[in-house]
């Protein structure tokens, strides 16, 4: 069973005259970290919301072809009854953090489920850990860094204990410390606790380096999905695009059209490092012999 499976999805705002998302179909699979890459209008957010209810539920439209979240109809099923399975961040934690503290922001999901009072105290705790922010109860959302309100608002989605978490430009309003928090804690929940992510961003810099999947999103179709190696070879592409390139794919291209080679791919500077270091030493050594 696919955490999200959309068949030739289309979606028209109502009063609308143009299509938010055309002919979409992609597959996420359980575990997978998949990050939708596009500019303003690119469909992302729409995509985004269909996989927790919001759409077509809260946000009216003329919805066709079929959007299933581990088997889950998002049409036949409530965005109530979505929440238990897929978690949703948005662009602004403030938008999320009402409560006035910590620990009541992680629990107000599971609260309002009904949820026995030890297994809420165990699950708040265990939330607030995964993302860094055991300790934190007592403070006030409010008084936090953006980085750390967003890991709070995460946190919030992971206590309702979803097998989906779904996030949509987390780290646009984040400077770069807050960024690195963020995608700390995004990387942590993939490798060490499997969850499936999908997450939307128009910057590719951060999450190139541990997405399983790049989707690249343009007018509300995508128009091309695969490895982040093979998605990002092309700078000047993406550019097109209004997505930002990470920096040592740039320096990559540059060095590929300099050299006449295509044998130089980065996704992190670690790896740039140690690769344009082997050129150099090989090409040294020959020079050598």
């Amino acid at each position: 069973m696919r955490a999200l499976d959309l068949r030739d999805v289309s979606f028209k705002h109502l009063g609308s005259k143009e299509w938010a998302l055309e002919k979409v179909s992609l597959e996420v699979e359980k575990g997978e970290f998949v990050t939708l890459l596009g500019a303003n209008g690119s469909g992302k957010s729409t995509l985004c919301m269909l996989a927790n209810g919001l759409i077509p539920h809260a946000l009216p439209g003329e919805l066709q072809g079929k959007v299933s979240v581990f088997g889950y109809d998002v049409v036949e099923h409530s965005v109530a009854e979505l929440s238990t399975i897929v978690g949703m961040v948005f662009q602004e934690p403030e938008s999320q953090l009402f409560c006035m503290s910590v620990e009541e922001e992680v629990a107000f999901g599971p609260e309002n489920l009904a949820v026995p009072r030890e297994e809420l105290r165990d699950r708040v705790e265990w939330a607030l850990e995964l993302v860094g922010m055991k300790g934190y109860n007592d403070r006030s959302p409010f008084s936090l860094s953006g980085g750390q309100k967003q890991r709070v608002a995460i946190a919030a989605a992971l206590s309702m204990r979803p097998q989906i978490l779904v996030l949509d430009e987390p780290a646009y309003a984040l400077d770069p410390v807050g960024r690195m928090e963020l995608y700390s804690v995004l990387e942590d929940l993939k490798e060490r606790h499997g969850m499936t992510v999908v997450l939307a961003e128009r910057d590719a810099e951060e999450a190139a380096a541990f997405s399983d999947r790049l989707v690249l999103m343009k007018a509300g179709r995508v128009l091309e999905a695969g490895p982040p190696r093979l998605i990002l070879r092309k700078s000047e592409r993406l550019r097109t695009l209004g997505i930002s390139p990470p920096q040592v794919s740039e320096v990559a291209d540059l060095l590929n059209t300099r050299l006449m080679t295509s044998e130089f791919s980065f996704l992190t500077v670690d790896e740039a490092e140690a690769a344009i270091a082997g050129n150099v030493f090989s090409k040294v050594g020959r020079g050598r012999r």
